[in-house]
């Protein structure tokens, strides 16, 4: 008789519902999804999904619960599994849609993506998830929401400036557009002020952000934007990880000699660290040596500038990482001493 070694919920999350499949691994390797339900997104929708998988799995072996991270519509049960104490993975859409086409699917429905959820929960080792700390997520949500207020401002200067170039400009249009700007410029400003409050809260968190701040181009908003959209890096193992998480991981087609597509980042990751990193990225290109012969070179091989800046986004990146993990700060004669180390080699 086969023994269960294994089992795992697949949950599909939608704004609304939760689509689930539960199944199972056997000890020779096979695999079983026997059950599907849909359950509301609510916590009694919670508490009978909980009952329902309880009631049809094997109490001797652990159950892993298993969903992408879509948008904020899984935080919720994503808490209250952890509150639970339930084995918990959550995983990036691009990992499970990447899996989802080795499974030759003819038609991708709800039920289809929670069961190929579960398959991935069966098949792979996965790890288990940690919700954010308090201080790392009301950073991730006043960058997020001065993110949305500084193009709402942007919008309405944009506004402004055509309804003024008009032959015949709405004086009263004029008035409330500047009465909204000035709103939006107090609302900026007093998360500026919120998370300055937050940083002399948390003297190790301040300081993290002073040694990310080493860096050139890096301001305290790319600091903590970074350390905020990454938990502080809490489930990053490696710069392919982080690389990946951001979408700046590059994606490339190749196959015999007849096809061969262009090398493209793959953006299916967070924008929030891609756009964050785009201005600090241009200024480290203009301001240190390191940073602007990574542009150079790459420029002289393809010519293509947007490009180039793309790869020192990702670099500037990874250096974050590396000066977060190993307590150090950036070190700008990092290179002029690499070259005299080289030349005293060569000598």
């Amino acid at each position: 008789m086969k023994k269960i070694v294994k089992q795992a919920v697949g949950i599909d999350v939608a704004q609304k519902e939760l689509v689930v499949s539960l199944g199972k691994m056997y000890d020779d390797w096979t695999l079983e999804v026997y059950a599907h339900k849909t359950f509301r997104n609510t916590e009694k929708g919670f508490i009978a999904l909980v009952t329902w998988v309880k009631k049809l799995s094997d109490a001797e072996v652990s159950v892993r619960y298993v969903m992408e991270a879509t948008g904020v519509y899984h935080e919720c049960l994503a808490y209250f599994l952890d509150e639970k104490n339930y084995e918990l993975t959550i995983v990036l859409p691009n990992k499970i849609s990447s899996f989802m086409k080795t499974l030759d699917l003819k038609t991708v429905t709800d039920k289809t993506a929670a069961e190929a959820i579960v398959r991935f929960g069966l098949e792979r080792k996965l790890e288990t998830w940690k919700r954010p700390q308090t201080v790392f997520k009301k950073l991730k949500q006043l960058t997020r929401e001065r993110e949305q207020i500084i193009q709402d401002r942007t919008g309405t200067k944009n506004q402004l400036h055509a309804e003024k170039a008009e032959a015949e400009p709405n004086d009263s249009s004029i008035k409330r557009m500047k009465k909204r700007i000035l709103i939006l410029s107090t609302q900026e400003k007093e998360i500026r002020e919120e998370i300055t409050e937050l940083l002399k809260q948390d003297a190790q968190l301040e300081k993290s952000v002073e040694l990310l701040c080493t860096l050139p181009g890096v301001a305290h908003l790319t600091a903590v934007t970074v350390l905020g959209e990454t938990n502080a890096f809490e489930l990053i193992r490696n710069k392919k990880q982080l690389t990946s998480y951001a979408g700046l991981d590059v994606k490339e087609k190749l196959s015999g000699t007849s096809v061969k597509g262009k090398p493209r980042i793959s953006k299916r990751g967070n924008r929030y660290l891609r756009k964050v990193l785009h201005f600090p990225a241009l200024a480290a290109i203009r301001t240190d040596d390191r940073f602007k012969s990574v542009f150079v070179r790459l420029v002289s091989k393809h010519g293509l500038k947007m490009k180039a800046a793309v790869a020192v986004q990702r670099k500037l990146l990874e250096m974050m990482y590396t000066l977060f993990k190993n307590n150090v700060p950036y070190d700008q004669n990092y290179l002029q001493k690499e070259n005299q180390e080289k030349c005293v080699a060569l000598n």
